[in-house]
């Protein structure tokens, strides 16, 4: 294997979603929505599919609405597993 191919091609690269914020009561903690369309593996219909991601918010500035992506990271809690990457939109 050349050096070439170790350095174009991270090992386990972090996985990055980007969703909608639904809910920041929580100490730096925000729950984000993210929707992805999937096609039915027998009937081929489109189908929404929703996760609820438990995100840490550092700085408590995320807002409902918001639209932000963010980045797998180490377990932070119990069920937070992703921090924010940025804030894409702000909630109008």
């Amino acid at each position: 294997m050349s050096d070439d191919a170790t350095t174009t091609t991270e090992r386990n690269a972090r996985k990055v979603r980007e969703g909608i914020v639904t809910s920041n009561k929580m100490d730096r903690t925000a729950i984000v929505t993210v929707t992805e369309r999937v096609r039915h593996p027998r009937y081929n219909k489109t189908m929404r599919r929703d996760k609820k991601l438990y995100v840490h918010d550092e700085t408590n500035d995320l807002n409902v609405g918001d639209r932000v992506r963010v980045m797998e990271t180490r377990p932070l809690s119990k069920l937070k597993r992703w921090r924010v990457l940025e804030i894409v939109e702000r909630a109008r």
